[in-house]
């Protein structure tokens, strides 16, 4: 009786749940067309992703292929950034001529009135992102739905393909993925000896040297325009912020063939200490420009603001400083966590731990606003300096050969997406006048820059840099990746398009003339090749095991090794800053940082015995007391304290192979 009563009441409730299943089916053929769609939007989407991926992997596979047939070959005369370059230029005039596929859909959407957040919508600025709402209808929706777009840029071409869209990156990815690696491995790579016997020369190039270079270029394009005219649109700030992007040099295809012919490693010094010093000062400078533009071009409708243009020169001290900070700190901070820990016990977490100190360090200094790439530079330095002598072995080995690998893929993809993008690129826009302006005043800004520093430098320096380095140290100013990635940043408007464009021809036709010719014009101006430092230093090492202290000539007559008699190098072969530094360095920083001896106890005062004894490890106080070794470099490091040698009689050397 019960079990009948319970089907009559489900019988009656029936007609109600086929009604829902009905519903339910009809939303369902409504939903599912839309569904379909989008998933194989979704799908197409994916495939367009993993084929720009791939172009690239093959351009690099290509340029990688390339290179060791022409080193197998000796072949000189292109290196391997032009050759990704060339291979750029071929995929991109591919992509743009030959590859064939759906065009993107397109919707105009007309802002209603009273939109935005003032009640209007602002035409000065673009929005950051719009909102597209598609009301419900029979055929269509079943429901009200909203959408948001994010904004990308200004459509200069609305019949582009999928794919062009698709090879073009955000610039972003350059800032915060590419260059970091790049930058890091040129500070934790540095050849510390040469550079800081160079130091001064290499400061006042890279410091006075960019902004001279910086004005120059500046005011020659701003001459340019007014007398000749252009087809955009150029202020003084405009030309002065080019000058300042287009003086950051890079050039690693030089430094790159005469790593390969072993040049002599003071011109090497020169030139690698002044890139990489003179990319951050022109990140910072042209950064400053920009926030003089921003903050008081408009209160003064465009003449000169001499109030505005000192807190710019602050602001630009304040960066730079404020980055070089953060990088020290954050380098001290890794140092000193690698030495009070036993970290070193599990390789593999050192290693990620010494990975992502250093690249924190980058992402600091960004969110603080300021700029990360100084900072990731002067950490790369002191990661190099103290880190490195903490490390284990496997992790020295690990993290040498992993930025290395890291700054050679992300600078050649660099140049890769230079000459893909030279066809793929939305907003690239030519203008043949301003680009020979352009060489002419970036020919004339290098010169500037190079010939009366050194006349002025060589007043005061004992090894003069000759008229043939002047002239090698002129032709090295080539373009790169810092240029591309500060040009391509912002191209909203056509002046800022006109940069972009003419900041990769530069970069093209430097990397690919001037690289390929470095080999002749060293043999023109008699460069001398073929001088070793790391075997001279080996040599020297051996020598110095036989050499008395006293700096008396070796019974077989011959002359005293330069690095034992009289001590260590001459002091006038570095800087007087370099001196400086080496002493505080070796009395405070290597014993703080470092397990190297003498230690804390022996070098503070008695009174901060407590203090010092926190501040050393039982490593220090229990290992044979020795000549700290610069491991990552193989040069040996002298202390001095007070005039006083505190080597001991007997040395023990230990070399390592050096990864360069």
């Amino acid at each position: 009786m019960w079990l009948h009563l319970q089907m009559r009441k489900a019988w009656k409730k029936l007609p109600a749940i086929l009604t829902s299943l009905l519903v339910a089916c009809a939303a369902f053929v409504a939903s599912a067309p839309s569904d379909v769609e989008l998933d194989e939007k979704a799908k197409v989407n994916h495939r367009l992703d993993s084929l720009n991926i791939l172009l690239y992997t093959i351009l690099l596979s290509l340029t990688v292929l390339t290179i060791w047939s022409f080193k197998h070959r000796r072949i000189r005369f292109l290196h391997e950034t032009g050759l990704a370059v060339i291979y750029g230029l071929i995929v991109g005039a591919i992509i743009r001529y030959s590859y064939t596929s759906s065009e993107v859909s397109h919707l105009s959407v007309i802002p209603a009135s009273g939109s935005g957040s003032q009640g209007g919508l602002n035409l000065t600025v673009p929005p950051d992102s719009l909102w597209l709402l598609l009301k419900k209808g029979p055929a269509t929706l079943p429901k009200n739905k909203t959408y948001a777009y994010v904004f990308k840029g200004e459509i200069s071409d609305s019949e582009s393909k999928q794919i062009e869209q698709k090879a073009t990156f955000d610039p972003e990815i350059f800032f915060n993925i590419l260059l970091p690696p790049i930058i890091f491995n040129a500070g934790y790579s540095l050849k510390r000896k040469y550079f800081f016997r160079n130091l001064g020369t290499i400061f006042t190039l890279a410091f006075i040297g960019t902004t001279v270079s910086s004005v120059v270029i500046g005011a020659v394009l701003y001459g340019f325009v007014q007398v000749f005219g252009t087809s955009s649109e150029f202020s003084f700030l405009d030309t002065f912020y080019f000058g300042a992007l287009i003086s950051a040099t890079d050039p690693v295809t030089i430094l790159a063939i005469f790593n390969d012919l072993h040049v002599d490693v003071n011109l090497y010094a020169l030139v690698f200490g002044e890139s990489v010093l003179n990319d951050a000062v022109a990140i910072v400078l042209s950064s400053a420009i920009q926030n003089y533009g921003e903050k008081f071009s408009g209160e003064n409708s465009g003449g000169f603001n001499f109030a505005a243009f000192s807190q710019s020169i602050g602001v630009f001290a304040w960066t730079f400083s404020s980055s070089f900070a953060i990088g020290g700190a954050m380098g001290c901070a890794t140092a000193m966590l690698t030495k009070f820990t036993h970290v070193r016990d599990f390789p593999l977490l050192e290693t990620a731990l010494f990975v992502l100190m250093s690249y924190s360090t980058f992402l600091i200094a960004e969110v603080a606003d300021l700029t990360g790439i100084v900072a990731v530079l002067f950490c790369g330095i002191c990661q190099a300096h103290y880190t490195y002598n903490n490390l284990s072995r496997d992790s020295r080995l690990r993290t040498k050969q992993l930025f290395e690998l890291l700054n050679f893929l992300a600078e050649n993809f660099i140049f890769c997406y230079i000459g893909v993008s030279m066809f793929t690129f939305p907003k690239h826009h030519f203008d043949t006048v301003f680009i020979f302006a352009a060489f002419v005043a970036i020919i004339v800004g290098r010169a500037a820059n190079v010939y009366p520093l050194s006349f002025l430098l060589n007043l005061g320096r004992k090894n003069k840099i000759s008229w043939n380095f002047q002239h090698v140290l002129f032709f090295s100013g080539l373009r790169g990746a810092i240029a591309f990635a500060l040009a391509i940043r912002n191209t909203l408007s056509e002046a800022r398009q006109t940069l972009l464009t003419t900041t990769s021809v530069i970069v093209i036709v430097t990397v690919i003339v001037c690289g390929g010719s470095t080999t002749q014009l060293l043999s023109w101006f008699n460069i001398p090749v073929g001088v070793d430092d790391e075997a001279e230093c080996m040599q020297i090492h051996m020598r110095s095991m036989y050499t008395p202290l006293d700096g008396n000539p070796k019974p077989d007559g011959s002359s005293a090794d330069p690095y034992v008699e009289g001590g260590p190098p001459k002091p006038q072969d570095k800087a007087l800053l370099a001196r400086w530094w080496q002493n505080f360095d070796g009395r405070y920083m290597k014993p703080l940082l470092t397990h190297s001896r003498p230690t804390l106890l022996e070098t503070m005062p008695v009174f901060c015995t407590p203090i010092a004894r926190l501040l050393t490890t039982t490593e220090q106080l229990t290992q044979e007391r020795v000549e700290p070794i610069n491991t990552l470099s193989g040069d040996p490091t002298f202390a001095h304290f007070e005039g006083q040698d505190v080597r001991r009689p007997k040395m023990n050397f230990a070399y390592e192979p050096s990864i360069i």
